[in-house]
C-alpha cells in the first residue's frame, strides 16, 4: 500500500487531494510541511502531496523555499477545485458566530462573509485542523472554514456552505518522490519545473529567459526568491511547457544554462487536463 505524506489533518483538501489521486492509500498527515517532504527523503512515506499555489490567494508560503534542498523530484500535479463551508457546534448557529478559524490561506479565500459577518478571525495550521479545534472547544461563538468533508468527520453543523469568495476557486498540487522520472516524449503535454539562479552580469535575468521566446516554449510560471540575508542573490523557479528531450525545450534550456549559475530540475511530468481545460 502506498503511503502518501500530506501538511494537515484528516478532511483536509491536501488529504483530499491524496485521496482523489491515490484511492485506497495509506496517510501520514504531517504538522509542516517539512515534514511531509522529510517522511519521503527518510523513506516513511512514498510520496507527498503538497499544494503549490492557489488561484484566489496565490503562492503557498514556505513550500518554494523547501523544494529545492528536498532532493525530491515533482513525478505528477493535480487541480482540486476548492470549497468552503462554515461549520460550528451541533447546537451552534450563524447568529451564535463571533469568531472564525481556518488556515491562513482559508481566511484569504473567504474574505466576503468574514466582512458580512463582522467576525475576529484566528489562524489555524490547517482547515481540518480548525473543525477540530471547534469541535473541542464546543462554543458556539467559534465556527471554521473547512472542507465539506470535515463537518461530518469532526461532528459539527454546517451553519453556511460554499461560502468561498469565487466558485472557480482552485488549488495546485504537486506530487514530489524520492526518484526523479523523466518520462519518454509522446507528444502528450508535458510540464517542466526547475530552479535557476543568474550570473552577475547586466540583463542576465533578461538573457536567461531569451531563449524560451526565440524557441516558442510557453513560459507559465515565474517566481522570485531571495537567497540568504543579503540582497545580491536572487533564486527563480519558472514552469514550462514541454518535454526537456523536444529540441525547442533544450534549445531554449541551453541559452538558459549559459546564463545562469546554477540550474535546478524539480521534475518533467504530465500537464494535467485542467490546463488544456482553462485554456479551452
Amino acid at each position: 500500500m502506498v503511503t502518501i505524506a500530506y501538511q494537515g489533518e484528516p478532511g483536509s483538501n491536501s488529504a483530499a487531494a491524496a485521496h482523489d489521486l491515490y484511492p485506497g492509500s495509506r496517510d501520514l498527515p504531517c504538522t509542516t510541511f517539512e515534514q511531509a517532504l522529510e517522511a519521503v527523503t527518510l523513506g516513511t512515506a512514498d510520496l507527498a502531496v503538497i499544494p503549490m499555489d492557489n488561484s484566489a490567494a496565490g503562492r503557498v508560503a514556505d513550500v518554494h523555499h523547501l523544494l529545492p534542498d528536498s532532493g525530491l523530484s515533482i513525478i505528477a500535479e493535480y487541480f482540486l477545485p476548492i470549497r468552503f463551508d462554515l461549520m460550528g457546534v451541533p447546537d451552534g448557529s450563524l447568529e451564535d458566530v463571533e469568531c472564525v478559524r481556518s488556515h491562513v490561506h482559508a481566511l484569504g479565500q473567504c474574505r466576503k462573509i468574514i466582512r458580512e459577518g463582522g467576525w475576529q478571525t484566528l489562524v489555524s495550521d490547517d482547515t481540518a485542523g480548525a473543525a477540530r479545534e471547534v469541535a473541542e472547544l464546543g462554543d458556539p461563538r467559534h465556527a471554521a472554514l473547512a472542507p465539506p468533508g470535515a463537518a461530518a468527520l469532526y461532528g459539527l453543523r454546517v451553519l453556511a456552505s460554499g461560502v468561498e469568495d469565487t466558485h472557480d476557486n482552485t488549488t495546485r498540487f504537486v506530487v514530489l518522490a524520492r526518484d526523479a522520472q523523466l518520462p519518454v516524449v509522446t507528444g502528450e503535454p508535458m510540464m517542466t519545473s526547475l530552479f535557476f539562479s543568474v550570473r552577475n552580469i547586466p540583463s542576465a535575468l533578461y538573457k536567461a529567459l531569451g531563449g524560451f521566446s526565440s524557441n516558442a516554449v510557453n513560459l507559465t510560471k515565474i517566481e522570485s526568491y531571495q537567497v540568504g540575508a543579503g540582497l545580491a542573490a536572487s533564486r527563480f523557479y519558472i514552469e514550462i511547457e514541454g518535454h526537456p528531450d523536444e529540441k525547442r525545450v533544450a534549445l531554449a534550456l541551453e541559452e538558459l544554462r549559459f546564463f545562469s549559475s546554477e540550474v535546478r530540475f524539480m521534475g518533467v511530468y504530465p500537464g494535467h487536463p485542467h490546463r488544456t481545460a482553462e485554456g479551452a
